[in-house]
């Protein structure tokens, strides 16, 4: 080997060295960034020896699509969750302590009190005070669950919004993966961020991709729907100011498409705006059948009856107009829970429920006004674990007791509730786990980059002494000249 071929080989170890000690640096400084991938200096060999050829991103395709499934499904399994232990605080928490079913045994306690000492005032009073609470459980429930479906559509459209600045943003990444790749430029940047968008994206809504010519990125739904191909398509979402039993909210379309909701306790949904759908339109409605059935199913125990005429006794309503009877066996009436309320009549004369007569004279059983009178009392405890008729599309027992229904409305939610639970946990820890499949494969490991400094300098080490080897023979080359 020549002088100037050792000096040029040097120069090359240098330039080689500087190169890769500045791509490790960067790995370094970025070990914590869970969006950054590792970069890797691949080295190549030419005439005048080893140099850089290209700084290669290190990456897993297979491994970040299911990463991306796995975000959209734990994000979408949170959310539901979160909103069923919100109803579930609403209910009094683990016990469901003030729940209806809950109020609904107190007050059947107290009737059956009142029913063995029917003269006893004060009981009577009791019993009233508890058919005050047992309303407004109802009452308190039912805005729970419309409050419940109003925070969800909040977020539905903050989420929607959210959306298409992401996809907005994306276009500008994947923009530049597509030049830095036609010119053939380094992309990594680019892809670290695009990666990251697309992750962000994935909690919002579920997605696949497709990869084209220059690291070109189309991105589905996962039921489909194109959400961006060379440009953004527009998600759109009309947010509803207030909701009641009978309101239905507005529907989120991507490209004039409508998203579906999650389906179960162990959501199908992918994405939380699937699940917030879910929660909206399916679990909360469901849930208010069973409030509005369990208030009719009290206006009908507690009636008064004239022949064929009847008529709310001790638990009325208030509907846009008023009722001439009580309403049908086994129909829901939308949003009854809501308004139900206490007869005013039995706060002045709680005697009332043993007597009848809250809608007039001809309404009364205990025409002799006896204090030992129970017949009507007798017949409302009994009525209270007897059967009646529920609308199956509450989802529970159509034939059963008030008592039993709601009780078993409780135990859908519950039930609901902990298979939710469940799967969350499960949801939450695979996707722990393809992060960590990813991380070892994309991540910066500090242990692998340290080694790899020791090593480039030593090489350095070996270049330097490489220099001044050849500088000592040039120094002895010019002292025998002279």
């Amino acid at each position: 080997m020549s002088l100037s071929s050792a000096i040029n080989t040097a120069n090359s170890i240098f330039s080689n060295t500087a190169q890769q000690t500045a791509i490790v640096s960067k790995n370094i400084a970025n070990a914590s960034n869970s969006d950054y991938s590792r970069r890797l200096a691949m080295l190549g060999t030419s005439g005048n020896g080893a140099q850089v050829v290209s700084i290669q991103r290190a990456q897993n395709d297979a491994l970040l699509k299911q990463n991306i499934i796995s975000i959209s499904q734990a994000s979408a399994q949170g959310a539901l969750f979160a909103g069923l232990e919100t109803l579930k605080s609403s209910l009094g928490g683990n016990d469901y302590e003030t729940s209806p079913s809950t109020y609904l045994a107190a007050f059947r306690d107290s009737l059956q009190t009142f029913a063995s000492t029917p003269g006893n005032t004060t009981i009577a009073a009791t019993l009233v005070s508890d058919a005050n609470d047992l309303a407004n459980s109802l009452n308190k429930t039912s805005a729970s669950v419309q409050d419940l479906r109003l925070e969800a559509d909040k977020e539905i459209a903050a989420s929607v919004n959210t959306l298409n600045g992401l996809l907005a943003d994306f276009e500008k990444a994947n923009g530049g993966v597509v030049s830095a790749t036609a010119a053939g430029t380094d992309p990594s940047d680019a892809l670290d961020q695009r990666d990251k968008i697309l992750r962000q994206i994935s909690e919002i809504v579920g997605i696949s991709t497709v990869t084209r010519a220059n690291n070109d990125t189309v991105i589905y739904t996962s039921d489909g729907t194109v959400l961006f191909e060379n440009s953004p398509r527009k998600v759109t979402f009309q947010a509803t100011s207030g909701f009641g039993a009978t309101t239905v909210g507005q529907k989120i379309y991507v490209d004039g498409v409508a998203v579906t909701a999650g389906k179960g306790g162990n959501t199908s949904g992918e994405g939380k705006l699937s699940t917030l759908l879910q929660l909206r339109d399916e679990i909360a409605p469901k849930f208010q059948t069973q409030l509005d059935e369990v208030a009719r199913g009290l206006v009908e125990l507690f009636k008064e009856q004239n022949g064929a005429t009847t008529l709310p006794g001790l638990f009325t309503w208030t509907p846009a107009v008023p009722p001439a009877t009580v309403p049908p066996a086994g129909t829901i009436v939308p949003g009854l829970a809501s308004t139900l309320k206490v007869n005013p009549l039995a706060q002045s004369n709680p005697l009332l429920v043993r007597d009848g007569g809250f809608n007039g004279a001809a309404y009364i059983k205990n025409t002799t006004g006896s204090p030992g009178y129970s017949d009507l009392l007798d017949k409302f405890a009994a009525a209270m674990d007897s059967n009646l008729a529920f609308d199956t599309a509450t989802g529970l027992d159509g034939t059963t007791s008030i008592m039993d229904f709601a009780t078993s409305s409780v135990g859908w939610l519950e039930d609901l509730r902990s298979s939710a639970s469940t799967a969350n946990d499960n949801k939450v820890a695979l996707l722990s786990r393809t992060q960590e499949a990813l991380n070892n494969e994309t991540g910066v490991s500090m242990d692998e980059e340290l080694s790899l400094l020791l090593d480039l300098e030593q090489s350095y080490k070996a270049s330097a002494k490489l220099v001044s080897t050849v500088d000592a023979m040039m120094a002895a080359l010019l002292a025998v000249v002279r």
